[in-house]
């Protein structure tokens, strides 16, 4: 019988990273030793999702040595990798050569005679193209189980959309999975791959650089979210801009897009981290469609710019000039506005406190009640005194339960970052953070 849609095969409900090694590197010593090296990261440095690349990262002419490597490096490690271990082989939608080297790379290592295939989770398939492209490499799995003595739907299938074909494929997956003429249930990550999807839909830029593709991330992570999967955006390739690379992040998560590909150990532990919810609360300014962090002082919250500037007018009275738009206003009036462009960023052990303040509510009856913020800001040396209420309902509480839901995931499934989750939130806060909401 096909499993519903709507049940996960698989035991993640968030990935974070999937970080790519070369599985083969010419002119080493020994060709394996990037595939080495990653096996061996813990903790923060550990993706949750780690792909040996036999396919972009792996020069044609080492993928045989490449094959050989993972079963090799997997075979010693793989127990003891803290994350899902996910090859990446060759596919094309458009060279069925290509799609044979990619079956006979999978059967290869699902067939040696190391345990290698016991600590794989599943495969990668780059380059599909429509949904009868999907159908095909999941056939091909099925045969490899088989050939395997595995049983069928044990191998995850993630795909690397980087075709217009491939994105419009992502509207037909809820229509397919579940159908008895495939196997499309195993399906695990939808990856965005900008840089071969911007070649195939012959896009230019000014300055030869990858289009941002809003449209792409949005319509991945819309097909994962109808599908019951999980989305993934594609690399960052400028690994010096950190800030960029966390801008991005950022970007994603609010269009339901929580994990990213990660190229360095580096962006790794910046892609692990920035989903969580931060160790502080902090006050921000929305100013031009900008958002600009406030720095606490002394229990203040300062702002330290030159979009937003206040002076005193009168006793009572103030200028206050954002951009090109200048007011007199009153304290009354100013703080008025200052509450507009004000808004809080909760804390780990705020959104805790909150979700606990509305259950215990809840329990005794009240369906809505109001949790209230105060802050002193601080702008141009003025201080100014704000509070702003939120009312929290049922809708609320399970909005704000995503943030504690990432966090009680990566709880469960990498024990290897519970020390560093302990140092960063206190143990307190780790134990609640578990217990609230379930």
């Amino acid at each position: 019988m096909s499993l519903d849609t709507t049940d996960r095969h698989y035991e993640r409900e968030f990935v974070r990273t999937f970080f790519t090694s070369p599985t083969a590197v010419e002119g080493e010593d020994d060709s394996a030793k990037m595939l080495r090296s990653a096996a061996q990261l813990r903790g923060m440095q550990a993706p949750d999702v780690w792909v040996p690349d036999n396919e972009d990262a792996t020069a044609p002419s080492m993928r045989a040595e490449g094959i050989g490597n993972i079963i090799d490096v997997v075979a010693e490690h793989g127990a003891d990798f803290p994350g899902e271990i996910h090859p990446r082989v060759v596919w094309h939608r458009e060279d069925p050569a290509l799609r044979y080297q990619g079956f006979q790379q999978m059967l290869r290592i699902a067939t040696d005679d190391s345990d290698a295939i016991e600590h794989l989770d599943g495969f990668v398939i780059p380059e599909v193209g429509d949904i009868d492209d999907w159908k095909k490499a999941d056939e091909f799995l099925t045969i490899v189980e088989h050939e395997a003595g595995l049983e069928t739907g044990s191998l995850s299938m993630s795909v690397i959309v980087e075709s217009g074909e491939a994105e419009l494929a992502l509207g037909d997956l809820r229509a397919e999975m579940g159908k008895p003429a495939n196997n499309l249930e195993r399906l695990f990550l939808l990856v965005d791959g900008e840089v071969d999807y911007t070649k195939d839909m012959r896009a230019m830029t000014r300055t030869g650089g990858l289009p941002p593709w809003p449209e792409l991330r949005h319509n991945t992570s819309r097909g994962a979210s109808a599908a019951g999967l999980i989305a993934v955006d594609g690399p960052y390739d400028d690994i010096r801009d950190e800030a960029g690379y966390l801008a991005r992040m950022r970007e994603n998560r609010e269009k339901g897009m929580t994990g990213i590909w990660s190229l360095t150990p580096g962006q790794v532990v910046a892609a692990n981290t920035a989903p969580l919810p931060p160790e502080d609360g902090s006050w921000l300014l929305e100013v031009d469609g900008e958002e600009i962090d406030l720095t606490e002082a002394d229990g203040n919250h300062v702002y330290d710019g030159d979009a937003v500037a206040i002076e005193k007018a009168g006793e009572d009275d103030y200028v206050l000039s954002t951009g090109s738009d200048t007011r007199e206003l009153d304290a009354d009036e100013l703080r008025e506005e200052v509450v507009n462009m004000a808004a809080y960023v909760p804390g780990m052990d705020d959104i805790v406190d909150s979700m606990e303040e509305f259950e215990a509510a809840k329990e005794a009856g009240r369906g809505a009640i109001a949790m209230t913020q105060s802050a002193t800001l601080v702008i141009d040396g003025v201080e100014i005194e704000i509070s702003r209420d939120r009312m929290w309902d049922e809708a609320t509480y399970q909005a704000a339960q995503t943030p504690i839901t990432l966090f009680q995931d990566v709880y469960e499934h990498r024990p290897d970052q519970h020390e560093a989750l302990e140092e960063m939130y206190g143990e307190d806060v780790v134990e609640r953070a578990t217990a609230v909401g379930s």
